[in-house]
């Protein structure tokens, strides 16, 4: 892929240049810009097949920018990258690669680069159409950490609650543990159908849980598929878990 870099700190496309350096040649850094409307430009001259774009930016906001990008003749893939609040994968319409959040970390950076290359294998098999805009990858498939100096990966599907703990967010899955270096609210927002929030550190798959019950003390905790463990549910959240499951079962009815 070509990869074009837009931010306006100098250090961040530094450091994706330098990151896109040692993927051994898979990738290619097509340039960088400093702001939205220089990268629209270039772009619109240029061949690129995917652009990291921040979306702080002073003039253009990124957000302006992958809107621009979208209408292109050949818009590429569009990831955002935020120091902030994470943004979930469609945003204002029009659908993205991902999220980065700064400082990017490399185990990150190529999950991205891996969905941003197998979608665009699948649009280079298919026949293009002018009657149907592109679109963009959608979101990782799986979460991937650093284990013991390797890289290991989860499938979302064997996924049954993340739960935050200081730094780290623990991944339980049907294999065991992983602690992946992510947010458990960025993970929230990436993934809002995928977990239900139980707790100010704590969200668990929807498709794992199983049911609420209450011990002696009156503390409500959640029932999960495949696992043993108990979860509390806070007093905060107990009710939209509720309205939740409440749902959930008129719908299975």
């Amino acid at each position: 892929m070509k990869i074009f870099v837009v931010d306006d700190d100098s250090p961040t496309r530094k450091r994706i240049r330098q990151l896109l350096a040692k993927t051994d040649g898979r990738h290619e850094f097509a340039g960088e810009a400093s702001d939205g409307w220089e990268a629209i430009a270039r772009c619109r001259v240029q061949p690129v097949d995917l652009v990291f774009l921040d979306t702080q930016m002073p003039g253009l906001s990124g957000f302006e920018a992958a809107h621009h990008l979208a209408k292109l003749d050949k818009p590429p893939t569009v990831v955002l990258m935020t120091s902030e609040q994470p943004l979930p994968p469609q945003t204002n319409g029009y659908e993205i690669a991902g999220c980065l959040c700064k400082p990017v970390r490399p185990e990150r950076l190529e999950e991205i680069l891996q969905v941003a290359s197998q979608s665009l294998a699948a649009h280079h098999t298919q026949e293009p159409s002018h009657d149907c805009p592109m679109t963009y990858p959608t979101r990782r498939g799986r979460i991937t950490a650093q284990y013991r100096g390797r890289m290991r990966s989860v499938d979302l599907s064997d996924i049954i609650y993340l739960r935050a703990d200081q730094k780290y967010v623990t991944v339980r899955h049907l294999g065991g543990e992983l602690l992946v270096d992510e947010s458990l609210r960025s993970l929230e927002q990436e993934f809002p159908d995928l977990f239900v929030r139980i707790h100010r550190n704590a969200l668990v798959a929807r498709s794992r849980f199983h049911g609420l019950e209450k011990d002696p003390n009156g503390a409500t905790s959640v029932r999960l598929r495949d696992c043993q463990d108990r979860l509390s549910v806070s007093r905060r959240h107990l009710a939209e878990v509720r309205r939740w499951l409440s749902q959930r079962d008129r719908q299975a009815g």
